[in-house]
């Protein structure tokens, strides 16, 4: 399970990329919000690499954003192989994508926490990363079903919700 969660979750997360990104370029065009250099920011910070005042590192940039997306897949891709897939599950996973953001770049000194951000920008940072998680969780959903129910949906198949005299499915299951 373990290869296939990870090959399968590096693609569903580069799919949610490509799908926050479109929605983000599409945005920015609407409101005229200009590009974000914050995920090259804590790229540079992370792996201690100069950084240059003034300069916009695109590809720096570019790495960030798809490389962390990609990564966070794998998150998902393990959630839906294991049987915890839908929409429940997705927004989960937006709760996770948020998380993991704001704790780099706070942890780098580049961002700052949400709440105290003008309203308007996190809006649109909770929208975009929304939107990436549900994109990436159709795509690992859609992938594990091709492997079965997983687990968590085998065992709730015996009895749906959590009931004491239920106990653990046989390892042969598993």
């Amino acid at each position: 399970m373990i290869k296939r969660a990870l090959w399968q979750g590096l693609l569903a997360g580069t799919a949610g990329v490509v799908v926050m990104t479109l929605g983000e370029k599409a945005e920015q065009r609407l409101t005229g919000r200009p590009d974000s250099h914050v995920p090259a920011r804590t790229l540079e910070r992370l792996t201690g690499t100069a950084e240059r005042p003034g300069r916009q590192p695109v590809a720096v940039n570019l790495a960030m954003h798809y490389g962390q997306g990609a990564l966070l897949g794998v998150l998902r891709s393990v959630m839906a192989h294991a049987g915890l897939r839908g929409p429940v599950s997705s927004a989960q996973f937006a709760v996770v994508r948020l998380t993991n953001d704001q704790i780099l770049e706070n942890a780098t000194g580049v961002g700052a926490p949400p709440q105290t951000w003008p309203r308007k920008e996190l809006v649109v940072d909770l929208l975009h990363k929304t939107v990436y998680a549900f994109a990436t969780g159709a795509v690992a959903d859609a992938l594990a079903a091709r492997s079965g129910p997983g687990p968590g949906r085998r065992h709730a198949a015996l009895r749906p919700g959590r009931h004491a005299d239920v106990g653990p499915l046989p390892r042969h299951l598993a």
